[in-house]
């Protein structure tokens, strides 16, 4: 990676020492047919902050958050990880680096239990003959589920009820604990309050903050702007594939942000 590249990409927070980065994409470029999806996006991700990334529908938001988890090979730039340049071929190289990420449909298994969700894909099987025979070592999930949940502060009913029976706001709690459990450099967040209320939301919002005080760094994709950016460090805004702003969240107001997100303005938001 050029010099270049990797300078911009240290940016100082708050007047400090240049930040250790998460994750970040730089100058990403995708292409679907005659569709320019991405230009020349560039988004980054210091361990320990929210980054907001705000957009209009068709910004290009979608698609650069699956180019960052390896669902989607760009035609052009570079990705880091935890200060090192990454390439992901699918899903789980991004899951082996730390990466993991909360979809929009949240990916959860209705008729199975909390605990089970805990460990889809990442079952932990008892030890010895019992073992081979696949049978699960349900004492330690469940031990290590709780805890997790307790980390951050996440009450559900019970471990053992299906998931199909909490409500949106806890089946969205309970994907970002599972991300921090199995993520240990960056959470990437796909509208996550898209479908909850008001409270329901500032639960999810105050969840953003805890994965980032724990250390990891946290990437939001969301048109709740008033919530979003009110608990973010710091703000990216791609218009028509390109990274059109990044600021600190505190600098900006709502006004702002829609401007620069319909394309009015830019040169004139500092």
């Amino acid at each position: 990676m050029s010099e270049q590249l990797r300078s911009s990409a240290h940016k100082q927070i708050g007047g400090q020492r240049p930040a250790h980065i998460a994750i970040a994409g730089l100058h990403i470029a995708k292409r679907f047919g005659h569709v320019q999806a991405l230009t020349d996006a560039n988004v980054t991700v210091h361990f320990g902050e929210v980054v907001a990334l705000f957009g209009d529908n068709g910004a290009g938001k979608s698609t650069f958050l699956k180019t960052l988890i390896g669902m989607i090979k760009p035609d052009a730039g570079e990705f880091i990880v935890n200060d090192r340049p990454v390439s992901f071929s699918n899903i789980r190289d991004a899951q082996q680096a730390g990466v993991e990420c909360v979809h929009q449909d949240l990916a959860l298994a209705p008729d199975l239990s909390v605990v089970d969700n805990m460990f889809l894909g990442n079952e932990k099987l008892r030890r010895g003959f019992l073992g081979k025979l696949g049978a699960l070592d349900r004492k330690e999930m469940t031990e290590r589920a709780d805890q997790a949940l307790r980390e951050l502060s996440i009450k559900l009913p019970s471990l053992k009820i299906e998931v199909s029976a909490l409500s949106g706001g806890q089946k969205q709690a309970l994907a970002v604990a599972r991300a921090v459990m199995w993520g240990h450099t960056a959470i990437l967040m796909d509208e996550p309050t898209a479908a909850l209320g008001a409270r329901q939301s500032a639960i999810v919002c105050d969840l953003m903050r805890t994965v980032a005080e724990r250390g990891l760094g946290v990437l939001v994709v969301s048109h709740d702007l008033p919530r979003v950016l009110k608990v973010a460090d710091r703000v990216t805004i791609l218009w028509r594939g390109s990274t059109a702003l990044e600021a600190f969240a505190s600098e900006l107001t709502i006004p702002e942000v829609v401007a620069t997100m319909v394309g009015s303005g830019r040169d004139n938001i500092a």
